[in-house]
């Protein structure tokens, strides 16, 4: 298989809240919350941002860093949670801003937090098939939580945009194969019309989660004949620092091999964007030759695999793009107040 990513972007918002601002908040132990969860602070939108906002950050973003003629990109798919319209598509406002259009086709995704690896799948379909000549996957999100639960403490916000292609002499990073294992799972929901998600709180991680990643990580490995000592890097679907931890251990991949791409301590679960933003991180420092893992997961529920391998080219991209963990450093930090403000949880009559 010779299609691959051919360029790639990511999007933060400077804004942060540390845990400590929101237990005090709601009465919790903040020390008890960091060590459970395994972070410290989550990424806080802008007033003026939303999901549309940020994959176009992340679009032109990895338009930029590959110095891509965006008239190739045949198609603009964007995941998310938090599409900022119930009736008018995300990816035509990321088309036109970054000039890809007319001569194209747009489409939103949606699979809980694994709607952006769906984008990418598609991508390869679709670039492989030769229907097009680039595609663009992209996993943006501004992640809900209703005041005071458990998801307050992680539901952050950014982006990550993929570029994908089948000609041989461009990707960064070829795709070597992808593995999906879904099921009808309902761990996590927000009707229409409803303001924040519901979910099963501590039970929903076995059936959901856990069951899920092993599932699609042992079938991508058990039909490439591959095994957890292939591969130099691993990165899981983020919701906290507890589960991607616990699941590599179990499928028998070290900690410095999921180190590298570990942003959700200090930004938090972007949701559609969370192991998207990984993978950027890990390729940032990944040389040409090495394989990375990754499996991408999304309540509902089901999971993406992929298994990645570094090309040659990504040394002379990696001179020239910023990095993940770049953009997480120097950090404006808010308090509860201001994160309420800038997330639209304060209403007036």
């Amino acid at each position: 298989m010779s299609v691959g990513i051919v360029s790639y972007g990511s999007y933060i918002p400077r804004y942060r809240i540390k845990v400590e601002d929101i237990a005090r908040v709601w009465g919790e132990d903040a020390e008890t919350l960091k060590a459970g969860l395994m972070v410290s602070e989550k990424s806080v939108p802008d007033l003026d941002e939303d999901a549309a906002t940020i994959a176009v950050e992340s679009a032109r973003a990895a338009i930029e860093n590959g110095n891509i003629d965006p008239v190739r990109i045949g198609a603009v798919y964007t995941g998310s949670e938090s599409h900022p319209y119930a009736v008018k598509p995300t990816s035509t406002i990321v088309a036109e801003a970054i000039s890809a259009t007319p001569v194209m086709t747009a489409a939103d995704f949606e699979f809980a937090c694994k709607a952006g690896s769906a984008t990418v799948q598609s991508c390869m379909g679709l670039t492989s098939s030769g229907m097009i000549d680039l595609g663009m996957g992209i996993g943006a999100d501004v992640s809900q939580g209703a005041p005071g639960d458990a998801l307050e403490y992680t539901a952050a916000s950014g982006g990550v945009a993929f570029i994908m292609g089948d000609n041989e002499s461009e990707p960064i990073a070829l795709i070597e194969d992808t593995y999906s294992f879904t099921t009808d799972t309902p761990d996590f929901w927000r009707r229409e019309g409803s303001e924040f998600p519901q979910h099963g709180g501590r039970f929903t991680g076995e059936p959901g989660y856990f069951k899920h990643v092993i599932g699609a990580s042992k079938g991508l490995m058990e039909k490439m004949g591959t095994g957890p000592e292939d591969y130099d890097y691993a990165v899981f679907h983020q919701p906290n620092g507890k589960f991607p931890t616990r699941v590599s251990k179990e499928l028998g991949f070290s900690r410095d091999k999921i180190e590298p791409g570990m942003v959700i301590t200090k930004l938090g679960n972007i949701y559609s964007g969370s192991c998207m933003m990984g993978i950027a991180a890990t390729l940032d420092q990944a040389k040409p030759g090495d394989r990375i893992f990754a499996t991408a997961f999304g309540s509902g529920a089901g999971a993406d695999a992929f298994s990645i391998k570094v090309t040659d080219k990504m040394e002379q991209f990696q001179k020239y793009s910023p990095k993940v963990w770049d953009q997480l450093k120097d950090p404006v930090y808010v308090d509860y107040a201001k994160y309420a403000k800038h997330k639209g949880k304060l209403k007036r009559s």
